[in-house]
């Protein structure tokens, strides 16, 4: 069983046990979250949701925090003398999905 859950205002593919990395949610580790809106919920017969499905929830937990890779931003204009080199990288939160009911 699989579900399309809207977590932090992006949507992810979720199946039970199985690890996701989000943006930075305003967790603890170890913390359980419960995810409310389901898009869709798929497997054996297929529940698509208008918008939501109704009282289906995606529950999970916070493994951990980090970051991700470096993304560099590289700007130029050729015969211009203009060059910029700036980067970042993501806060990002870790979490494992334990359960979806629909």
């Amino acid at each position: 069983m699989y579900a399309i859950v809207n977590i932090a205002g992006r949507q992810y593919r979720v199946e039970e046990n199985k690890p996701l990395v989000v943006n930075r949610l305003k967790a603890e580790a170890g913390q359980t979250l419960e995810f409310d809106q389901v898009l869709m919920i798929g497997g054996d017969k297929i529940k698509v949701g208008t918008p939501t499905v109704k009282g289906a929830k995606v529950t999970a937990t916070v493994e951990e925090h980090g970051k991700g890779d470096k993304v560099i931003v590289f700007k130029k204009k050729r015969r211009k003398g203009y060059k910029k080199k700036n980067g970042h990288r993501d806060y990002l939160t870790r979490i494992i999905i334990k359960s979806i009911t629909a």
